[in-house]
């Protein structure tokens, strides 16, 4: 019988050295910049795809670890880097995991590719379901899919909101509502392809964090689509509407599946960026003296940092199991993906605060990239699911009720 182990094998260890060497060489020295500009960085996206960390044969090979650590692994590594840029980078892995958890074989075939273009032309994909009345209340989403059978087409038309590379987007995929009757079990998702009319967007929305990651507003206005582009195809989605009509239970909808799929890796990237102010913060405290002596030498700061380290090693344990789980069809019947990403969320925003007190008067200016840090980590308790909504998810699965 197997021992039981929590080392990472050779190649996880050599894929962690590896996104390391990446983040640390060509993503920090590139941080403040694009943070400052607010723009996508492009070019170090292709630089990732030059050297295979961008692409769909990189997440199929992460994906292919069967202990599901791989993924969350790389990713904890490059938003240790920078998180704008990490998303800039991985922030396509939602559309990708949309079309992995919804649609059929030949559709991934099809349009994952798509979702990243080409070394010599990087592409990003955006998936898009949170609306402005519609954000932890999926159920009430407006957009509306309607089936033209004459032509086979589906006509989208709603509006949506925070969508990451909204408008930039080679590919977009869009839930939608088929049935509002029947709440989120009447809802689809939606391939976008690239150039279609009816699809636009707001310029790029101005965020407190994560600013080279690019955020907009989409706007979809009579956009008619192939019936191939439903995830899943038509018999699928009829079987399902079918069973929710008749009141049968049915497995979760489009979006949530998608969220389910990627809130352990999500946890992750608030771990690399909870481990880069920790990591910060520590060395400061063992450089800067006050009183005659490094400030680490006093109970508050190395109590503090003490707290910091076994925090992010919680967290990141919840990560692990949760992604292990994932990979190998575990049921999450304890809501273990969502306490995943409310404890990393949480653990990242407590870690870099204090990594700014720790700096004290200089954590709180641009020279040092904790203010950075601290800037980009609130959105972990927010978007994938809000920390209250995580909340609500755990204590319905612990309890089987159907807590409000």
């Amino acid at each position: 019988m197997m021992e039981f182990s929590l080392d990472l094998t050779e190649e996880q260890r050599d894929l962690r050295d590896w996104v390391h060497g990446f983040a640390k060489e060509v993503v920090r020295p590139a941080a403040a910049e694009w943070d400052a500009r607010e723009e996508t960085p492009w070019p170090v996206i292709q630089e990732a795809a030059k050297v295979g960390l961008y692409g769909f044969e990189f997440i199929a090979n992460c994906w292919a670890d069967p202990t599901g650590l791989s993924l969350p692994i790389a990713n904890e590594e490059l938003f240790w880097g920078d998180a704008g840029i990490g998303l800039g980078i991985f922030g396509t892995t939602l559309a990708v995991a949309a079309i992995y958890g919804s649609g059929t074989p030949d559709q991934m075939v099809e349009w994952v590719p798509q979702c990243f273009g080409t070394v010599d032309e990087p592409a990003v994909a955006a998936f898009c379901t949170t609306e402005p009345e519609a954000g932890s209340d999926v159920g009430s989403m407006r957009t509306r899919a309607v089936y033209d059978e004459a032509s086979d087409e589906w006509v989208l038309n709603g509006q949506k909101a925070y969508a990451t590379n909204g408008g930039i987007a080679a590919v977009h995929v869009v839930t939608a509502s088929v049935d509002p009757s029947l709440g989120s079990r009447g809802q689809a998702a939606f391939v976008v392809p690239p150039g279609t009319p009816g699809l636009v967007a707001t310029k790029k929305l101005k965020k407190l964090g994560l600013r080279a990651s690019h955020t907009a507003d989409i706007f979809l206005d009579d956009v008619r689509l192939p019936g191939s582009c439903l995830l899943g195809g038509k018999e699928a989605l009829d079987e399902r509407l079918a069973r929710a009509r008749s009141g049968q239970r049915a497995s979760s909808q489009a979006a949530m599946r998608t969220f389910e799929l990627s809130r352990p890796t999500v946890g992750a990237q608030a771990l690399g960026i909870a481990r880069a102010a920790y990591e910060y913060a520590l060395d400061y405290a063992k450089q800067r003296v006050q009183f005659g002596r490094p400030i680490i030498e006093n109970q508050a700061i190395a109590f503090a940092l003490a707290d910091m380290k076994m925090e992010i090693d919680a967290a990141r344990l919840l990560v692990w199991r949760a992604s292990w789980m994932g990979r190998n069809n575990r049921p999450f019947s304890a809501g273990e993906g969502s306490m995943s990403k409310l404890k990393a969320g949480e653990v990242a925003v407590a870690v870099t605060e204090k990594a700014v007190q720790v700096l004290g008067g200089a954590g709180f200016l641009r020279e040092h990239p904790v203010e950075r840090w601290y800037r980009d980590a609130k959105i972990y308790t927010i978007f994938e699911g809000t920390s209250e909504i995580q909340r609500l998810v755990i204590s319905r699965a612990i309890s089987g009720m159907q807590i409000r």
